[in-house]
């Protein structure tokens, strides 16, 4: 279930003193682990490590196996404080979950056939209005991403949530709330000079015909 793993280690020390001591001398991000049915626990993971897992825009929405002092506890990471001007993790927050424990997270979308689809060749251009996607899910069926194929396209046409194919067990939070929360996913449009030359044209015409 888990595809990521990090070592983390027990901390006693709390306050805002004691977690600025361990970011600044030991190089480490102080963090909590809640949920569950065991109690909250303070933590501390290396901050070089830690970065190396964000690099992967799934870690997001990953279950993650935090090893405490040898001991496993499986997470998800539910909140992340970065400093605002240095490259530097202030706290994390994760949350245990089990195989059928229900998340909500949000996972990131991939697009396929940008490029080739049949808008794009009549001269449209793609627009992205979500590039993730609010799901819930057993933590055991929580996707990487999810795939939006955009191969059947045309001009002037738009992709909803309704439209994805979703894997199964997972389900859209907004849909869940009705159609009205079905948002548009993407759309391909001509570009805007060229739908005003478009424009200018046919007035042109209509002036020629009078």
């Amino acid at each position: 279930m888990s595809d990521f793993k990090l070592n983390a280690s027990l901390r006693s020390d709390e306050g805002k003193g004691a977690s600025r001591r361990l970011r600044r001398l030991e190089a480490k991000v102080p963090a909590i682990i809640y949920g569950g049915k065991a109690e909250p626990q303070s933590v501390s993971l290396l901050q070089k490590d830690l970065f190396k897992a964000l690099e992967s825009e799934s870690f997001f929405s990953s279950v993650v196996t935090l090893s405490v002092d040898g001991k496993d506890e499986t997470v998800i990471l539910r909140d992340l404080q970065r400093h605002p001007a240095k490259a530097i993790l202030l706290h994390a927050d994760f949350q245990r979950v089990s195989a059928n424990t229900k998340v909500n997270v949000k996972v990131p979308l991939h697009f396929l056939n940008e490029e080739s689809c049949a808008g794009v060749k009549a001269g449209g251009i793609v627009s992205h209005t979500l590039n993730e996607l609010d799901i819930t899910a057993p933590a055991s069926k929580l996707p990487e991403f999810i795939e939006v194929d955009l191969a059947d396209l045309e001009l002037d046409d738009t992709i909803h949530i309704s439209d994805i194919k979703l894997p199964a067990g997972v389900e859209s939070v907004d849909l869940a709330h009705g159609e009205s929360h079905d948002l548009v996913v993407a759309s391909v449009h001509k570009p805007r000079g060229a739908v005003e030359a478009d424009a200018e044209a046919a007035e042109g015409e209509e002036s020629g015909e009078e």
